[in-house]
């Protein structure tokens, strides 16, 4: 089976799709189609997958049920919390302990004790939804919606939206944009062709700052889920020899070890998207 180790066979484990792969047992071509009421989605024979109209795709689905999950708990939680201040129970006791830490170390750090806590919903909608996102991703045939660059764009896109409109509320449409020229005492023969050139840099900046926070997410979910696709691909690769012996154990320690770096990843990256959409709304509400 050196086909286990073909790119095209193990991008297709990792990448979007409009199925799930699933045991044999369980279909007998090893998939679950989903189903597209909106649109069509059509196999070559010789690959290549031709879509029209709306069509559902895998990681569509995935982030529909990881925002029912984040909703789910969030209100149950919530309602818990209405009735009693004491947090009783591993999951409500975990919970709070994120919440508080992003509160703390995070938002009023950040964007200041004031502002801080008005950003508070967004952050850790933010943080859960991702977490939970790259949590999935450690379920065997499922997969991570944050390794779609689609997905992480989209969820920077929103945080350039609450940046640029947390500013503009804080200090004008006007006096924001300007602020994103520092202070100079230029004469007007420098101000002029200087200063709109400043402006168009920051101006960049500020976009490509955003466009690297959806880059990041993606691209370590995607690499992770991808190096653990190889390591698994080795059994099959080498089934028909007795290397398949030496290789299975490897692969599989292998494997449980880099899920162990995976899941501490998943963490680690949900924690690192929230700080730094924190850091760039208390640069657009506290200039300079």
């Amino acid at each position: 089976m050196a086909g286990a180790l073909d790119q095209e066979h193990l991008l297709g484990h990792v990448q979007d799709a409009y199925h799930f792969e699933v045991p044999h047992l369980l279909a007998a071509d090893g998939r679950w189609e989903i189903p597209q009421p909106f649109g069509t989605v059509t196999y070559f024979p010789h690959g290549g997958v031709h879509t029209s109209g709306f069509v559902i795709s895998k990681f569509m689905v995935l982030e529909l049920v990881a925002a029912v999950i984040v909703a789910v708990v969030a209100i149950r939680l919530a309602r818990r919390a209405a009735v009693t201040d004491r947090p009783r129970g591993r999951l409500w006791n975990f919970v709070e302990a994120v919440l508080l830490f992003i509160r703390d170390e995070v938002a009023r750090p950040a964007i200041g004790h004031h502002d801080g806590d008005k950003y508070l919903p967004f952050l850790w909608t933010l943080f859960f939804f991702i977490l939970t996102c790259n949590l999935l991703g450690m379920i065997p045939w499922l997969g991570s919606p944050t390794g779609a660059i689609g997905v992480t764009a989209a969820l920077a896109a929103s945080t350039f939206l609450v940046v640029v409109g947390s500013g503009m509320a804080k200090l004008g449409p006007v006096h924001f944009w300007t602020s994103l020229v520092p202070h100079m005492d230029l004469p007007l023969a420098l101000a002029v062709p200087l200063k709109p050139m400043i402006f168009g840099i920051e101006l960049f900046g500020l976009v490509v700052k955003h466009f690297v926070l959806s880059v990041r997410l993606v691209a370590n979910m995607f690499a992770g889920h991808l190096v653990l696709a190889v390591l698994v691909a080795f059994i099959g690769a080498t089934a028909q020899s007795l290397l398949w012996y030496g290789v299975m154990p490897a692969s599989i320690v292998g494997a449980t070890l880099l899920s162990l770096l995976e899941l501490f990843v998943a963490f680690l990256q949900a924690y690192i998207f929230t700080f730094l959409s924190a850091l760039f709304i208390g640069m657009a509400v506290h200039p300079h």
